[in-house]
Order: structure tokens, then sequence, then C-alpha cells
């Protein structure tokens, strides 16, 4: 079997909903060519990332890609040779559940100019067909009070509370 192009086999992504998409836009997983098609410009409508140079994605990028299939889901939405929207599932494998597994839903964003054509709802679908695909029992994603209606507009629920913490004096690796 050939390996995929991208971070991870398309085939993950649920068909129907992929071909949901308008004209001219494609929700494919994330290759490492994205760095030089806006990937870090598009992701920045949501936090800032930091300068990080071609040579430190492609590093992030493959270890990811090492960690084999089953982790790492960053689907990204190409229009015209750019990269407009991104979103992330992250598998976590549990002990509870008969070791079952969860998506958390991260880092969905749409560039500005590419918002207003449910393109996020057209992500958000995607993330859960990936999450579902893969064997998780559930999808989990935190968000700001402002989306709340966005995320329930989209299936999701309220759930408890979700709580963070930073840690300015840590170095990433």
């Amino acid at each position: 079997m050939a390996t995929p192009k991208g971070l991870f086999s398309p085939n993950v992504i649920s068909a129907d909903i992929a071909a949901s998409f308008p004209e001219s836009y494609i929700i494919r997983p994330l290759e490492r060519e994205d760095y030089h098609k806006g990937f870090f410009e598009c992701i920045q409508v949501l936090t800032e990332t930091g300068d990080v140079s071609e040579e430190r994605f492609c590093e992030r990028y493959d270890w990811m890609k090492n960690q084999g299939q089953g982790i790492h889901y960053f689907l990204v939405i190409e229009h015209q040779n750019q990269i407009v929207g991104t979103g992330t599932v992250v598998v976590e494998r549990k002990f509870i559940r008969n070791l079952g597994n969860v998506a958390h839903i991260e880092e969905i964003a749409i560039r500005k100019e590419h918002q207003g054509k449910k393109l996020g709802l057209k992500m958000i679908q995607a993330l859960v067909s990936v999450a579902k695909n893969v064997g998780c029992y559930k999808s989990i994603l935190g968000c700001s009070e402002e989306n709340e209606p966005f995320y329930i507009k989209c299936g999701f629920e309220k759930r408890g509370r979700n709580m963070g913490q930073f840690y300015d004096d840590v170095k990433p690796s």
C-alpha cells in the first residue's frame, strides 16, 4: 500500500462531506507543502503562532507523521492553491470505555475573507467524520462563550467546564 502524501490517509474523511464543499474548495489532510500555501496565515486567525521557519514546520510535521496513523489528523481546506481553513482531531487513547478513543477537536480556523460560506460547519462535519471513522466514541472541544451557539448548531452540547493552565516559561520541543 502506498504511503499517503498527506499526514494521514484521506479515506478517513467522509466522501459525502468532502463532496459537499463548494466548487474549488478541497478538504484534505495537511501536507508538507502547505507551509508555502499559507497554513500559518490561516491559523493565525485563532492566536499567535510565533515565527515558525519551514525547517521547524517540517520537523514537527515529520514527527507527527512518524507517530503512525491514529493520533494527529490535521485537515486543511484548499482554495486556489491557498490554505483557507484548518482544523485538527487529536485522538486520545483511554483505559475507560473498553479502551475507547476520544477525539479532541482543536484549532478550527477559517480565513476571514472565506467566512460566511459555511466552511466552518463543513470543517466540523469533516472532523467529526474523521473521529467516527477512526473509532472514537465521542468528540470534545473547548470554545469561547461567544462561539457556543455555532458549536450547538453543529450538534455539540455543553458538558461541564473546560479549564486551562498556560506556562510561559516552557520552551517548545
